[in-house]
Formats: structure tokens, C-alpha cells, sequence
């Protein structure tokens, strides 16, 4: 086992299928489709997860969860993000009240 954290490793696959065959890569088929089908997989994804925390069992939240951080790596790397810049923000997030955080964006 490495040091690399799971994600990274994920990530790191995910991003060596952009160019890939779309006829037998499923990553490099979200890829061919675009950012619009990428990022509505993350939606379907997320809702998916909050269906299965409201009626499902913790192992169907965890299934889901996985399908809804694959499918977030797959726009990270559509988009040119790395997981390290997730984690830096994660990081400066550390130790600050989450109302105090969201009340310092200047994205509101």
C-alpha cells in the first residue's frame, strides 16, 4: 500500500482514460460526451447518495458515494483541477468555522 491517498489514486486512472477508446472505456466515454453529461452524472450521482441516506441501508450510501466521487474525480480532471488542489482548500478550511468560512467568500 502507498502513501497516495485512494482518491489520488482514482484520479490518477480516471485522467490516464482521457484519451482512451470511448467503445471500451466508460471514463473515456464521459470524457467524449463533454463537460455538460460529465457534471450531470455528478448531479444524478448526489441525488442518488441523498435518496439512498433518506430511505437505504449505510452500505447503499456507501455504494452510491463511491459512483458520486468516481464521477467527481472525472469533472476534476475535465476541468484541469487536481485532487491536491481539493485538499489545499480543505486544508486553509481547517480549524475555521464553517459559518464564519462561508461568511469570508467573496463567491457568494
Amino acid at each position: 500500500m502507498t502513501d497516495q491517498h485512494i482518491l489520488d489514486q482514482l484520479y490518477n486512472v480516471v485522467s490516464a482514460r482521457k484519451g482512451a477508446d470511448p467503445e471500451t472505456s466508460y471514463t473515456a466515454r464521459l470524457f467524449a460526451k463533454g463537460t455538460a453529461k460529465i457534471a450531470q452524472k455528478v448531479g444524478e450521482e448526489g441525488v442518488e447518495t441523498v435518496i439512498a441516506a433518506l430511505a437505504e441501508t449505510p452500505e447503499k450510501v456507501a455504494s452510491e458515494s463511491a459512483d458520486l466521487l468516481y464521477h467527481l474525480t472525472v469533472l476534476w480532471a475535465d476541468q484541469g483541477i487536481n485532487p491536491e488542489d481539493v485538499w489545499n482548500i480543505l486544508a486553509e478550511r481547517q480549524g475555521i468555522s464553517g459559518i464564519a468560512e462561508k461568511a469570508s467568500r467573496t463567491d457568494k
